[in-house]
Parts: structure tokens; sequence; C-alpha cells
């Protein structure tokens, strides 16, 4: 083995110039495979045991983890862009501050496991499987978008995604749920991202308690630091364990914040400083910690985290370019994909003499 490394080394400085991928295998020689990590202890409710407080973080998974990340943080910054430019129309939700949230509960469970999500979902959209372009697609209203530009930002939906329902956390509903999932044992793992707002209502005002994770009463529950995405990542894992044991259902209250307001129509500035915003920013960000955790415990160094970011914005500029040029769904595909069911058959439209087909 020393023999072969050897080799490489001698190789790379070989020639009179390295090339960038040539110099990343010469560092990633020197960067340490993995890391044992801290994390912060979860609030426990009706629970004896609750997910570990420390971790391993290799490399491999560092890197994917930063670069998801930082995928979903750009293309969230383009979409405000290009909501602004008014290729984006209708409503848009960001969660660009809850990174840690979307990519830590993919890193804890199956690509076989089933999520059925609410709006501000565009970060679950990417983990879930979906490219940058079917996303942006999707929000332009484009024929590539992934429910080929009828859904927009709430109505999006991949392999095992059942994603952009319109309605959070309605009162009776989820108490009904809890209920019905509990007297049956249902494997479900029922998760609040808590950024601490409600439209825009902080949850003081709005909740004579906002201790969420105790809101299933006879379900247990754990609160987790939604900005550390190892910490959602081992929350994610002891839930869905919980859940797979036979336990029955478990509820995860990911503390969070979004950067953006409430949607496209909300400055987001008006029932919070700005003040409070930079500080979560300069002292929380999702994106900021992983990478001082990969820094400080040598998973990678600035040189080659950015070249990942280089990398990242021009795999979202290519998206976004798609989803301005590709063409709009004609109207004849209106009735398309909204019926499951074979042969195609007749759908009326705005008026009985409007006539569509319906194609599943």
């Amino acid at each position: 083995m020393r023999k072969m490394l050897a080799a490489v080394v001698s190789h790379v400085f070989s020639g009179a110039t390295q090339k960038p991928a040539m110099r990343g295998l010469l560092a990633s020689l020197n960067f340490s495979n993995d890391a044992t990590c801290d994390i912060k202890k979860c609030d426990l409710y009706r629970l004896e045991e609750g997910p570990p407080t420390s971790t391993v973080l290799t490399r491999e998974e560092a890197l994917k983890y930063y670069r998801n990340m930082q995928v979903i943080r750009r293309m969230e910054l383009k979409s405000d862009q290009m909501y602004k430019q008014k290729f984006i129309r209708g409503f848009c939700h960001l969660c660009d501050g809850q990174e840690a949230c979307c990519v830590g509960l993919e890193a804890g469970i199956n690509p076989t496991d089933h999520i059925i999500t609410s709006y501000r979902a565009h970060g679950l959209c990417y983990t879930r499987g979906l490219s940058v372009k079917s996303i942006l697609a999707e929000l332009t209203g484009r024929r590539g978008g992934c429910a080929k530009g009828k859904g927009g930002s709430m109505h999006m939906y991949g392999k095992h995604f059942y994603g952009g329902n319109g309605i959070v956390g309605a009162q009776g509903q989820v108490a009904e749920a809890y209920n019905i999932s509990a007297l049956w044992k249902l494997p479900c793992v029922f998760i609040c991202e808590n950024n601490l707002y409600g439209m825009g209502t902080a949850i003081e005002r709005a909740a004579a308690s906002t201790d969420y994770h105790k809101r299933g009463n006879f379900i247990p529950g754990l609160r987790v630091n939604g900005m550390d995405i190892l910490s959602v990542r081992e929350a994610t894992k002891f839930a869905a364990d919980h859940c797979r044991s036979g336990k029955g259902p478990i509820l995860m209250e990911l503390q969070t914040y979004r950067y953006h307001g409430h949607s496209m129509s909300d400055p987001g500035v008006s029932y919070r400083s700005r003040e409070e915003v930079h500080n979560m920013r300069s002292k929380s960000d999702p994106i900021m910690l992983l990478r001082e955790r990969m820094i400080n415990n040598n998973l990678s160094n600035v040189e080659e985290l950015k070249e990942i970011d280089a990398d990242v914005r021009k795999e979202v500029e290519e998206a976004a370019q798609f989803a301005i040029t590709d063409p709009e769904p004609t109207l004849d595909e209106l009735a398309h994909h909204l019926y499951y069911h074979n042969p195609p058959f007749e759908v009326r439209g705005t008026n009985k003499w409007i006539k569509y087909m319906s194609v599943s």
C-alpha cells in the first residue's frame, strides 16, 4: 500500500502542472477517513432512552451532506431571483436555512421509505432524488418539471415522495392522525419542522406551550437541534428504528429557522428583526456548522469545499437556464395525469363544450 501511494505522489509531481483531479487525489491522501463528533442531547418525552450524543462522520458522508445542502441553498436563492424576474409565479415557499432537516432526514432513513409533506418542500424533493432541473422547471411551469409543469412550488412529487400539500398541521387532522396511528401502532414518524414562526406569528404569541414534541400526548417525542445535520440524522435513525421494531408512532420536533419570509409575498422583516436573522446566519447556519466540523476534524479543507461550491453554482445555473427555456405544456395536456386510468378517457373542461383527454 505504501509503495502504491508513493507511486501516486511521484506521478502527481512528475508534471509541470497538476490537474485539479490529481490535486484532489493528492490532498485526499492527507485527510482523515472519519471523525467522532459530539452532538446535542435531545429532549425526550415518554422515552427512557434517546439518540446517541456522539456519532461517527465519515469523509465520504461529510462531502455528500455538504454538497447536498449547498445545492439546496443555491437552488432556493436562484428560485428567489427567478421569482423576482417573474419566471416563477404563484405561491413559492423557500427552505433556505432549513437544509439540515431534509438532508439529515434522508440520511437517517431508507430510499424505499415514504415521505408525505406539506409545502416548503423543495429541499425534500432534491434529497428524494429529483434533479435541480426538474424542480426549477416545475417552479417555472415547464414540461420538464417533476409534475410536468402543472403543480408548481406547492405540488411536487417523486418516487416514494408525496409532497407539496397545502395544509400544514391543522389541529383537528393532526389529532386524528396521532390517535389512529397510536391505536393501530402504525410505523409512522411525525415531524414538526419548527422554524419558530407560523407565517408571521412567533410561536410564543400563538401557543401556550411550545413543546411541540409533547403534542402527541400518548405518542413519545423528541426535540432535536434541527440546525445540526448529525443531530437530525441520528434522531431520525432512532425514530425509524422505534417504528420498525413495532413500537408504534413517534413525534420529532426539529428546531430550525428559515431565512426567507413565509412566502415570496412576505419580506420576513415586519415581525422579526434583521439582527435576529443575521445572528442565526452567523451562529447557527447548518452549512457553516458542517463546514467547520469538516475542517476541524481534517475531513476536508477550504480549497476542496470551494471547488464543491463552484461546481454547485454551475449545476444550479445550468438548471435555471433549462427552466426558463424548456417549453410550457400544451393546452391539450391539461387533463393528463389527473387520474390513474387506462385506456384514456374524456374529461370535461371549464364548460361542457370543451373536452380534454386524461392520459395516465
